[in-house]
């Protein structure tokens, strides 16, 4: 009878340890600890062609080529077919589609979760990284809630008062310190101090960055400039700012000592800042910084890791002209080619050839500047105007399976949810 009792209490062990098993490989093992999503403006297929160019030739391959799960994406807003940089990151980060200049509020005005706040919500560490300001549409799109993307001052005080973000780095000082400091706030607050009264560690360069204990479970607030970060080729040796791929790095290594994983959302921001004013050349290069902070993302997150890029929008259709042979790449790519003719050419931006009609939107009439003629636009706009053009998206990692064929970009979030 102890024989049985023993065997029974023997199997009942047995049981539970396998049952204690099944459930860590299907609910703990499968989830993965790091997710990494990058956005960038104008991922799509002729610029990813003109960057792989660009960086090393016809039989070269970006890191973000290599990864591989790959799909076509939608990006409408609610109410254009084609989205602002507000409407196509509020979609992304919250799964909605949303008016036009709108952050993060449905058209019915109710406040929608974003993808960061739900991965806080379920006790993962949060970080964004933004080589534009912090405070700008992209990145704001995953922690703001506003009715007019214009509304700087109010995204900022969110950020500093409401968005439980354990990293955040990137530019945009002005819009969080006062007009007395050089700052644009006009209510004189002074929010980078306020959120280190709070407890945060504010850093405000590269060798702060660097030297920043990896060990403390502080909020960590990095703004390396007053307004956007510098161009990718534009960082001299020495300088104190960071580039994409060190701020990628860092946040890695701060959100990592969360026991229970982390979400991070990098925006490529001086992609857009480039296409706006034509300027090829650095909508190139930072696509390639983008790219390297890909690889550094794998690198440092581990085989497990989660990292998905999908495209925002494009801005003003750039396009690379010509027959370049296989192996040109670099800055013989750019300026008149060899036929007579600009490499690069754009349809809408400062560099239009043809001015608008007197009280056009796109210019009040204002007169064009006299082009360079080395990157031409069809038309003149003061920034260039936003294109109907699909982006992309690709991935690797537990959920980016779904990235196949054509999706819309709401299901990005729902690709991230699923890795919570």
């Amino acid at each position: 009878m102890n024989l049985r009792n023993q065997l029974l209490a023997l199997f009942c062990v047995l049981v539970f340890i396998a049952a204690g098993v099944l459930f860590f490989h299907t609910w703990v093992v499968q989830k993965p600890f790091g997710v990494i999503l990058f956005v960038g403006d104008g991922l799509v297929t002729g610029n990813l062609t003109a960057a792989r160019l660009y960086n090393g030739g016809a039989d070269h391959r970006l890191t973000m080529e290599t990864l591989p799960h790959l799909a076509l994406v939608t990006n409408y807003s609610n109410d254009f077919a084609v989205p602002d940089s507000p409407a196509a990151a509020s979609a992304i980060a919250t799964g909605s589609k949303v008016n036009n200049g709108v952050i993060g509020i449905s058209p019915k005005g109710r406040t929608l979760m974003s993808i960061l706040e739900l991965a806080k919500e379920r006790g993962r560490a949060v970080g964004i990284v933004t080589t534009g300001g912090l405070t700008d549409a992209s990145i704001a799109a995953f922690y703001a809630h506003v009715q007019k993307s214009s509304e700087v001052d109010v995204i900022a005080a969110q950020f500093a008062e409401n968005a439980t973000l354990d990293v955040a780095l990137g530019g945009g000082a002005q819009d969080f310190t006062p007009e007395s400091t050089s700052g644009h706030r006009k209510d004189g607050r002074d929010l980078l101090l306020e959120m280190k009264t709070k407890g945060a560690e504010i850093m405000r360069s590269k060798a702060e960055l660097e030297n920043a204990p990896s060990f403390s479970t502080a909020p960590r607030v990095g703004v390396f400039a007053n307004g956007d970060l510098a161009y990718s080729n534009q960082i001299e040796a020495g300088s104190q700012e960071p580039s994409l791929p060190d701020m990628v790095q860092r946040a890695i290594e701060f959100l990592e000592l969360h026991q229970r994983g982390y979400l991070l959302v990098v925006d490529a921001e001086l992609i857009s800042r480039a296409a706006e004013q034509n300027d090829g050349e650095h909508v190139l290069t930072e696509t390639i910084d983008m790219d390297r902070a890909i690889a550094t993302a794998l690198t440092y997150a581990g085989d497990n890791a989660v990292v998905l890029a999908v495209g925002k929008h494009a801005t003003g259709g750039m396009t690379l002209n010509g027959y370049p042979l296989r192996q040109e790449h670099g800055v013989g790519l750019l300026g008149v080619n060899a036929f007579g003719y600009p490499a690069i050419a754009w349809a809408t931006g400062p560099m239009g050839l043809q001015k608008p009609a007197a009280g056009a939107a796109s210019g009040q009439g204002s007169p064009a500047p006299s082009p360079s003629g080395t990157e031409p636009a069809a038309f003149y706009a003061p920034t260039a105007v936003d294109s109907a053009q699909d982006v992309i998206a690709v991935g690797k990692g537990q959920g980016t399976e779904e990235l196949k064929g054509v999706i819309d970009n709401t299901q990005i979030f729902r690709i991230l949810e699923g890795g919570l």
